[in-house]
């Protein structure tokens, strides 16, 4: 009797990728999204037809985390602030403005996966927790 083997999905480790190969190229990395999946949070006044896309140029956002779970960043939108987030499951596809090179997905490549809710705000506590390890230097010979 085997055992079958479960996989991470590919899909936050092809988005961190293709989003450095953009920015090596001096192209803007766009991202589409799914806005109607749980837990997205973006402008919905910005969305259409249940999508959007993002700009992730670095310079259009602040902060940005590309993790196994989700991407996050503050950006402007009209002059206001907004903090986004998406689970890696309803970002649809990162591609260059430019030319439309980069990678879409398939939204069925979550289907099985249970989507926790925002956990920014749990690991921004965590950073922000002071380390009880002095820091130190030492010269070696």
């Amino acid at each position: 009797m085997s055992e079958q083997t479960t996989f991470t999905p590919t899909r936050p480790y092809l988005a961190r990728a293709i989003y450095e190969w953009i920015c090596d190229n001096q192209l803007t990395p766009y991202l589409l999204v799914d806005a109607t999946q749980p837990y997205t949070e973006v402008p919905q006044q910005f969305v259409k037809d249940g999508q959007i896309v993002l700009n992730l140029a670095p310079h259009a956002v602040h902060q940005l985390q590309m993790s196994n779970e989700s991407i996050s960043f503050s950006a402007r939108f009209g002059g206001v602030s907004k903090d986004i987030y998406i689970p890696i499951s309803a970002v649809l596809g990162i591609y260059a403005r430019e030319n439309g090179q980069g990678l879409f997905f398939e939204p069925s490549e979550y289907a099985d996966v249970h989507v926790e809710a925002n956990t920014s705000e749990t690991e921004t506590q965590q950073e922000a927790k002071p380390s009880k390890k002095k820091p130190s230097l030492r010269i070696l010979d």
